[in-house]
């Protein structure tokens, strides 16, 4: 198992401000690693790939365990705080809502590579939703990906911190106070 106390999670459902957040934080001068799903979404759309939330579900979701466990391993020298759009346990999360059945390789990913058990969270806000070429999800998704993830973080050990609805940059300033 590998512990990464300085490795901080941000989730939440589609379209609740996570990359925003993210981007907010980086400002700030803190290291942030990207959303996985967005690029496989890109890469898959340029290839005429079906890894996508809207055709292979099971081979997208595939991608997504692959990509973050890649993500965590390439950084996991690092003593620094990073702060990543989502994590491992996402994928967890994307697999429980889909209806799947877990397997042993993210069963497995879930336990050996840990982030910091604090993990922040980001309620559905109607008021800054919002659908794009790669979030196709409606706000009734948003909703029930935010409960899933909630419950699965809880699940898995973690202790989910809700981010208020404020703006971004109050919402980053609740983060870092949180850090302390």
């Amino acid at each position: 198992m590998i512990v990464k106390n300085n490795f901080y999670i941000i989730t939440g459902g589609p379209g609740s401000g996570k990359t925003t957040l993210l981007n907010e934080l980086r400002k700030n001068g803190c290291n942030c690693v990207p959303e996985t799903a967005r690029n496989i979404i890109r890469e898959q759309v340029e290839a005429g790939g079906r890894a996508l939330p809207w055709g292979d579900t099971r081979a997208y979701s595939d991608l997504m365990l692959f990509r973050s466990v890649l993500d965590f391993i390439n950084l996991k020298d690092r003593e620094d705080i990073y702060f990543f759009d989502r994590g491992i346990p996402d994928t967890y999360g994307y697999e429980v809502l889909m209806g799947f059945n877990i397997g042993d390789v993210l069963k497995n990913a879930v336990e050996q590579y840990r982030y910091n058990p604090l993990v922040f969270i980001l309620p559905p806000w109607r008021e800054i939703y919002e659908t794009d070429s790669e979030r196709k999800q409606d706000f009734r998704t948003a909703i029930d990906t935010y409960k899933v993830m909630m419950e699965v973080y809880k699940d898995l050990g973690y202790i989910p911190v809700e981010v208020p609805l404020l703006p971004v940059s109050e919402r980053a300033d609740f983060v870092i106070r949180e850090l302390k």
